[in-house]
């Protein structure tokens, strides 16, 4: 058993039975002969942000969707604050709040027109003003949400997961075609939120957005869960304090290419694989790495183009995990 492997079971060891809010336990679902969630299971913590990120298709919407009580598992079981989702699922929704990944408004209906109608669903729920102002929205409370920027809907459309005040808001890639600054600003409201006590399940596919955000992250692949932990402890999968990244051009004197079997070889490397474009080397001492690649290279008459150095990222753990990068 590899290293990575090893440090991927002990992330995925449960929470305390007193901290989880969310508990799942093997949790399959197929559609024909697709399967969707292969034996997942995963606690998520009171009051923490807990993301679940992976590429399209590796089952985050299905996941949520079987948590929030909107669709059967046909194996396994759910719980949220101590519900079964399957046999109590009203009582659940009651006590969630839901932002899909995409929402439809009425055009009819200002924002706050559209919070009011939503808070009428609830026996108890918001003021709708108040919410306008928790997602900075308080100057477009009469604004049509047609007339609003994707960023603002977005934010409208949070206000409406929060109507009901929920102990549990589930977020299904909430940034999804927003711009950079407008994801800061949703990102800013997310934070707001946790030290409100609220807890918080994020999906995305955007490893800045995870790292920036979660206290703890499921990575998710082809249906199953490979690794769960903290940021740093995903990270620490690697054993590697820089990744290198560069380009090795072919060798001028007919000589074999710089491979990653090579690579290995030098000194601090924990590491190498071979991208499109590109080498990525994950390495403990990486002024000598660097040293040794250069000298490596020009012993066989290559060139070092396009060199980059930076701390090792989420990305880099998704594709030591799984072998591809997160938009492939």
């Amino acid at each position: 058993m590899t290293r990575a492997t090893q440090a991927a079971r002990v992330a995925t060891t449960p929470a305390p039975a007193d901290e989880a809010i969310v508990r799942a336990r093997g949790l399959v679902k197929r559609y024909g002969r697709f399967t969707a969630l292969d034996d997942v299971s995963l606690e998520v913590r009171r009051g923490e942000i807990f993301g679940i990120l992976g590429p399209n298709g590796a089952g985050k919407t299905t996941l949520l969707e079987i948590l929030e009580g909107l669709r059967a598992a046909d194996a396994g079981e759910a719980q949220v604050d101590g519900l079964d989702v399957r046999r109590k699922r009203r009582a659940v929704q009651q006590r969630i709040g839901v932002q899909l990944q995409a929402t439809t408004l009425f055009e009819e209906l200002t924002a706050r027109e559209t919070v009011a109608l939503f808070a009428s669903f609830y026996p108890r729920a918001l003021d709708p003003d108040a919410l306008l102002r928790e997602v900075a929205l308080e100057e477009k409370a009469d604004i049509y949400p047609q007339l609003l920027s994707g960023g603002q809907r977005q934010r409208l459309a949070l206000a409406l997961a929060l109507v009901n005040d929920p102990t549990l808001v589930f977020l299904d890639e909430p940034t999804t075609g927003l711009d950079p600054q407008s994801r800061r600003l949703f990102w800013e409201t997310i934070l707001r939120l946790r030290e409100r006590g609220k807890t918080l399940v994020l999906t995305t596919h955007f490893m800045d957005e995870a790292q920036t955000l979660c206290d703890r992250i499921a990575i998710l692949d082809a249906g199953r869960v490979i690794a769960q932990d903290t940021p740093a402890g995903l990270i620490g999968l690697l054993g590697a304090s820089a990744t290198i990244e560069c380009a090795v051009g072919a060798s001028a004197t007919g000589q074999p290419p710089v491979g990653p079997e090579e690579v290995r070889a030098l000194p601090g490397v924990t590491e190498a694989r071979a991208g499109t474009e590109r080498l990525l080397i994950y390495t403990e001492q990486v002024e000598r790495t660097l040293v040794a690649l250069l000298q490596l290279a020009t012993a066989r008459g290559a060139t070092v183009e396009h060199l980059h150095v930076h701390a090792p990222t989420l990305e880099d753990v998704f594709l030591k995990l799984t072998g591809h990068a997160l938009r492939e």
